[in-house]
């Protein structure tokens, strides 16, 4: 129970830092990248509709396409979050009604426009969620065609981008590319950073006592090879383990301390799969 709730409040949180970040800072800047919400700032400058209403109608047509089209494999926490970033962002309109940006620093407010939603995305994204709108495009056309997908929505995005050019002006329209640009790079990074983990190489004369440090102290196993020596022609023994990254420092340490002639190589990893860390 106490993991299914720590799960909910995951996806709540992540998707409020997404709608946070677009309403406060990309609708009010106009920046136009990114998929339903890029597309309804263009929208909303017609003045029929706010941006707010635009994502949450459209949001709500794919959510039923989605449910109608995939049936059983469209996830309920997919729409759970959809629902949830729509009506937030039509909800903050009616709150806290927005006349204009924060301050009159462009490139802080688009730092915070792109940020904040790459968070709550890699967030999502981690724990094998996602916020709905392309997403769900992206997920039809991969049932019933071939298309490159990942290509498909990246010239989507641009145009819609692209757009913001002719709505507003060359400088939003700079803006919005470069946020373009930040967006993809920004997730990735916050999600490699959320999986980092060290992985260890550490050559010795005698695995025992750090082999028993990593398995009694740490709670982790490893491997362990003989090896020999290509200069010395000595006996070696190679033992090979994964550790998060506070878990390094402690083996780091112990080695220093204990067998200071041990040759260690350490890596950062991100996508280490099995037990312990992530499962297939």
């Amino acid at each position: 129970m106490k993991k299914k709730f720590q799960y909910f409040f995951m996806l709540t949180f992540s998707t409020l830092l997404i709608a946070f970040g677009t309403y406060f800072f990309k609708f009010t800047n106009n920046f136009t990248f990114g998929g339903i919400t890029g597309l309804a700032v263009l929208i909303a400058r017609t003045g029929v509709i706010s941006a707010g209403d635009f994502n949450f109608i459209t949001s709500m047509i794919l959510l039923l396409i989605g449910l109608v089209v995939l049936g059983k494999k469209f996830a309920a926490k997919t729409a759970y979050c959809s629902i949830l970033l729509s009506v937030a962002l039509s909800a903050m309109e009616r709150l806290w009604p927005m006349h204009g940006p924060f301050t009159d620093q462009p490139m802080l407010e688009l730092c915070f426009a792109i940020a904040l939603p790459a968070l709550g995305s890699a967030i999502l994204f981690n724990i094998g969620a996602s916020s709905g709108g392309t997403d769900i495009i992206a997920m039809i056309l991969k049932k019933y065609s071939s298309f490159d997908i990942g290509r498909a929505l990246m010239i989507s995005d641009a145009l819609i981008t692209g757009a913001g050019f002719f709505i507003f002006d060359v400088e939003t329209g700079l803006y919005s590319l470069l946020g373009l640009a930040i967006r993809s790079f920004m997730i990735d990074t916050f999600i490699e950073s959320f999986n980092l983990s060290k992985y260890f190489n550490v050559v010795c004369d005698a695995p025992e006592n750090i082999c028993d440090f990593i398995v009694h102290t740490l709670g982790r196993s490893a491997s362990v090879c003989h090896a020999k020596g290509a200069y010395s022609g000595k006996d070696k023994y190679i033992i090979f383990t994964a550790l998060n990254r506070v878990q390094a420092v402690r083996l780091r340490n112990y080695i220093r301390e204990h067998d200071p002639e041990a040759f260690i190589l350490i890596s950062n990893t991100s996508e280490i799969i099995g037990k312990g860390f992530h499962s297939v």
